[in-house]
């Protein structure tokens, strides 16, 4: 089976029934679903979270005041094509912009797709010599897209040119490729994430415990029995995971799994994608819930991309108040204790 790619598709699949704001929604991001990702839905479930996360909605064409074509700033930080520097020591470098999935609530769903920027050659040499040229770049982080999405060799060759600037000490890969096409996890393109000196990490995108049936399972295996160190990367989603039960299940899959949670991200503030967004106050709530529940290795770090640019914050709760002699320390369990400050 194909890839689900229109409308018709999905229609066809029993996924959702016409309606001519679903073509205005479809028309502002492009749809893929892989056949994989198609066989974790429940039809008989209208709000199945899988389903939630790809099939076009008509709340999409509902558009906030606050909402942004570029919510996170990618572009005011953009010195060359396909970068992006936000912080000194780190830079993103965008070589596609095409994914197995489209995710409805992608941050970047206005430049990813069919026909979207991707780095021709000569871009591609101009975004290696901007790392080259400042020493002070010590992470890279291939994000797009979905940088598992270039054939092996290509995807060798750019991690083989990552290598050899001595200054980059660590090469990232953002990819929902192990998870939404497995298959493509093969020995060839596992080879080519094996950099000779810097320390490469694989940080995977991963939003229910559905998501890792067995072939997902077995990709990460692949990935992680080759030396890999693998992170897990969530996006808080209402109807998806907006509960302590869902997510405790996730964070438990992932370390099963080898993967470490590492982010859970407040969602962006993207066009049309208010259906998706939960208060701050209820995602605190949830990672007070988890604490209580979870060791420290299925942690996540609850963070928000700050709009325009200024890079991620940490937004968990505190469990510090104020006391005229002491600290108060609240437990992972709701109780209060002094503390000696």
């Amino acid at each position: 089976m194909q890839t689900l790619r229109t409308l018709g598709d999905l229609e066809r699949e029993g996924l959702l029934t016409p309606d001519p704001r679903l073509v205005e929604a479809a028309r502002s991001m492009a749809i893929a679903l892989t056949p994989e990702m198609l066989a974790l839905i429940d039809r008989t479930d209208p709000a199945d979270p899988i389903a939630r996360q790809f099939v076009p909605s008509t709340a999409e064409t509902e558009i906030a005041e606050a909402e942004r074509a570029d919510p996170i700033g990618d572009e005011a930080r953009s010195p060359v094509r396909g970068i992006v520097h936000r912080y000194p020591d780190r830079v993103l470098l965008k070589p596609i912009h095409v994914c197995p999935v489209y995710c409805r609530f992608c941050f970047r769903r206005e430049a990813v797709g069919p026909g979207g920027e991707a780095l021709t050659a000569a871009e591609l040499a101009a975004a290696l010599a901007y790392i080259r040229e400042r020493p002070a770049v010590w992470e890279v982080i291939l994000t797009g897209g979905d940088p598992l999405m270039l054939a092996p060799r290509r995807l060798g060759e750019l991690i083989a040119a990552l290598d050899a600037i001595d200054h980059v000490g660590v090469i990232r890969v953002h990819s929902r490729v192990p998870i939404a096409d497995p298959a493509r996890v093969t020995e060839a393109l596992v080879e080519a994430l094996r950099p000779r000196r810097a320390g490469l990490w694989l940080a995977v995108h991963c939003n229910h415990a559905s998501e890792l049936a067995p072939a997902a399972r077995a990709a990460l295996a692949r990935l992680a029995d080759a030396g890999i160190p693998l992170l897990g990367q969530t996006v808080l989603l209402a109807g998806v995971n907006d509960a302590v039960d869902t997510l405790e299940a996730l964070m438990r899959a992932l370390v099963t799994a080898r993967v470490k949670p590492y982010y859970l991200h407040h969602p962006d503030l993207v066009r049309g994608t208010g259906h998706f967004r939960v208060p701050i106050a209820r995602g605190q709530e949830l990672m007070k819930a988890l604490r209580g529940r979870l060791s420290g290795i299925a942690q996540p770090t609850y963070v928000l991309d700050v709009p325009g640019g200024h890079g991620k914050v940490p937004i968990g709760p505190g469990y510090l108040a104020d006391d005229p002699d002491a600290l108060t320390v609240e437990d992972a369990f709701g109780g209060r204790h002094s503390y000696p400050g």
